[in-house]
């Protein structure tokens, strides 16, 4: 390739690069303001959430033509083709954590507007929510220093997400055991969990792509043990 062709490349590759980061802002905002509002009850907030999930899926679908472009334009090889193959999967693990941002925006609009609240907004929840939302910033920097190190800081992260999990887990069982009147809206809230600790497990995927771009190897489903691998 000659130095001209390999200058355009490397902008056509920073351009998809910069976009994956401003579609990952996007999303890491809609989730902040998704558990907001849920703790709030801010139904304005609620709705605007769900509007933007239009956006992320427009940055999902130019992003991937970008690719699909780039791939066909260049050919690239080596540590470029995984870069631009792992953006491509980064792009679906963003675009499905914006949906779970707009279903958990949905899902809290439904409960304030049912009018009884018998099971307070759990604090545990919104911690949950809020390590979450560190854990997709830490994977989306790790991605734009391409850094291995914060990328596996990410990943040990998602232990801590479980544990928070589990306690809005037990908190809600109770709430439902001593009172049957809650159960609908202790089965709502668990939705919400579930969502919140899915967008956790995107942000490891992110994270672990972000590994397989610098070391050219594929950590996902071998354990801690392949991900503590020294880099090549």
């Amino acid at each position: 390739m000659s130095n001209h062709l390999s200058k355009q490349f490397d902008l056509e590759l920073e351009s998809i690069r910069t976009r994956i980061l401003q579609m990952g802002g996007l999303v890491e905002r809609q989730l902040m303001a998704a558990i907001d509002a849920f703790s709030t009850g801010n139904v304005e907030e609620m709705q605007r959430v769900i509007r933007s999930d239009r956006e992320v899926d427009a940055y999902e679908v130019d992003i991937d033509e970008e690719c699909t472009l780039l791939i066909a334009r260049r050919q690239p090889t080596a540590r470029d083709l995984r870069l631009v193959m792992a953006i491509s999967r980064i792009v679906t693990d963003l675009e499905r954590s914006g949906d779970k941002a707009a279903k958990i925006a949905n899902k809290s609009r439904k409960l304030q507007r049912a009018g009884i609240q018998r099971i307070p907004r759990l604090s545990d929840l919104h911690h949950c929510g809020r390590l979450v939302t560190d854990m997709l910033r830490g994977a989306l920097d790790a991605l734009a220093r391409m850094d291995v190190d914060a990328a596996r800081e990410v990943i040990h992260a998602d232990k801590e997400i479980d544990a928070a999990f589990n306690a809005v887990i037990r908190q809600l069982v109770t709430y439902m055991m001593e009172d049957p009147r809650t159960i609908t809206e202790a089965l709502d809230i668990i939705w919400i969990a579930k969502a919140i600790e899915r967008v956790g497990d995107h942000a490891t995927n992110i994270a672990e792509n972000v590994i397989y771009t610098v070391s050219g190897v594929d950590v996902r489903h071998t354990g801690a043990a392949a991900r503590k691998a020294e880099t090549p």
